[in-house]
């Protein structure tokens, strides 16, 4: 009951993240079953269970990123440095600068 309550919860506008948990669950079922079948007990069911939670966890944060969210930086400021030729960009959340290429400036 507490899984339905988080998964109602953390429904989005867009619907990327809802799309993309139920595309990596049925991914990850099918792959699961498949490996579980073929590996250990021969138990295709446990398997298609491990791998529907894992790829409805890794399918949300993938639609979760593409929102924007979840360590996502999509919409940025870059400056330019003329002495280095290079473009950076300063990360609110750490407060430092970063080149373009994420190394730190």
């Amino acid at each position: 009951m507490a899984a339905v309550g988080l998964l109602a919860g953390a429904c989005t506008t867009t619907g990327n993240v809802e799309r993309n948990a139920a595309g990596g669950a049925a991914l990850g079922a099918i792959a699961g079953a498949v490996i579980g079948n073929n590996v250990g007990d021969g138990d295709a069911g446990t398997g298609a269970a491990v791998g529907a939670v894992i790829g409805g966890a890794a399918g949300a944060i993938k639609g979760c990123r593409e929102d924007g969210g979840c360590g996502a930086v999509s919409n940025r400021r870059q400056y330019y440095d003329e002495a280095a030729g290079r473009y950076y960009y300063y990360d609110q959340v750490s407060g430092r600068y970063y080149w373009e290429d994420g190394r730190p400036r």
